[in-house]
């Protein structure tokens, strides 16, 4: 990375605001979402008896599931460089990590959040009001961080 892009690099990180840092963490959760869920995993291995249900089934006329598309390698960048501001909540503060990172999922078909304020006040047994204030506050512990690298590596 040359000296002028690294630099640009930090400008765009300091201009970041709590508005920014929250549609980049919800594309980073759509992102997510939406990545294929193929290739070899433990369940692969393991076999199952697949009973047909109905004369339907058997013939493969069970409705198709809608996916979305693959992202593109550059959403996929911006999704890595996100989720890796997960680690800017301090290990202390865990519950505001998990209601940022609950938070992010949106779902890529509906573009909806996969969790509700109210779920995730159930999750953490608190308030949803409670829960959107934490959110907030680990939006906020995020910014400060975002601009506190950026100032360190200025000076």
């Amino acid at each position: 990375m040359t000296a002028s892009s690294h630099a640009i690099a930090l400008d765009r990180r300091a201009s970041l605001d709590a508005a920014e840092i929250i549609r980049r963490l919800e594309e980073a959760g759509m992102t997510l979402m939406a990545l294929p869920q193929t290739g070899y995993r433990p369940g692969i291995r393991s076999s199952a008896l697949d009973i047909v249900r109905s004369a339907a089934e058997s013939y493969g006329w069970a409705p198709g599931r809608m996916r979305p598309p693959v992202p593109s390698a550059a959403r996929i960048s911006r999704m890595d460089e996100a989720l890796n501001w997960f680690g800017l909540i301090p290990q202390d503060r865990f519950v505001l990590r998990r209601i940022v990172s609950l938070r992010a999922m949106v779902d890529p078909i509906t573009e909806r959040h996969v969790f509700s304020w109210r779920c995730i006040g159930v999750m953490i047994g608190a308030d949803h009001k409670a829960a959107q204030r934490w959110h907030a506050n680990g939006i906020d512990l995020i910014v400060r961080a975002l601009r506190q690298d950026c100032v360190a590596a200025i000076q």
